[in-house]
C-alpha cells in the first residue's frame, strides 16, 4: 500500500494558524475530512503556504532535573534554548541535534519525558476565554481524524483560562 504525506494549512477561530500533518492512502478522503472539520468548527482551510511559514521545525525535549545539571547537559549536547516550565525544562534544538542533546541529558542521568522533532510556532496568537473552547474543539476534531498524524497551532491560552476549561 502507498501512503502520501501531506500538509494542510488553515486558520481556526480567533485567527489561530493550524498546520496539519497527514499520512494517507486516500488523498480525496483526507482532504474531504480535513475540509469538513475546518468548515464545521469555525475554521478556514487555506492555500498551501498560507500558514507554513509561521512554523519552524525544531527538536523538542521535556526534561526534569535541577537547573544547573539540565542547563549544562543540554547546552553541551547542542541545545539552542532551555526554558523553565514549572518543575520541568523545555529544551529546543536543531532537528539534527535532537539525538546528541538527548544523549547528553541521559548521560547526566536527567529524566526525559518527551523527545521529538516538531513544528514550533514562530509567533503566537493570544486566545481569550470565549475563543479558547472553539479552538480546542477544532484541534481535537482534526486530531481525531484517522489520517492526521499531528496538528500544530500557534495559539496562546492563558493559564487561568485553561484552568477554567
Amino acid at each position: 500500500m502507498h501512503y502520501d504525506e501531506l500538509w494542510y494549512e488553515g486558520y481556526g477561530p480567533g485567527g489561530v494558524a493550524l498546520y496539519v500533518h497527514i499520512l494517507t492512502d486516500n488523498r480525496n478522503r483526507a482532504a474531504s475530512d480535513v475540509r469538513a472539520a475546518f468548515n464545521k468548527l469555525g475554521g478556514n482551510l487555506g492555500e498551501p503556504g498560507s500558514v507554513g511559514y509561521l512554523f519552524e521545525q525544531k527538536g523538542y525535549l521535556l526534561a526534569a532535573g535541577d537547573e544547573e545539571t539540565v542547563m549544562l547537559a543540554a547546552l553541551e549536547g547542542g541545545a539552542d534554548d532551555v526554558v523553565a516550565t514549572g518543575e520541568q525544562w523545555e529544551i529546543t534544538c536543531a532537528p539534527s541535534d535532537l539525538s546528541s542533546v538527548r544523549a547528553a541529558l541521559e548521560e547526566a542521568s536527567i529524566a526525559i519525558e518527551q523527545a521529538e522533532v516538531t513544528q514550533m510556532p514562530v509567533t503566537s496568537v493570544p486566545v481569550d476565554a470565549a475563543t479558547a473552547p472553539k479552538v480546542l474543539r477544532l484541534v481535537d476534531a482534526l486530531e481525531d481524524l484517522d489520517d492526521v498524524q499531528d496538528v500544530y497551532a500557534n495559539f496562546d491560552i492563558p493559564d487561568e483560562v485553561m484552568a477554567a476549561l
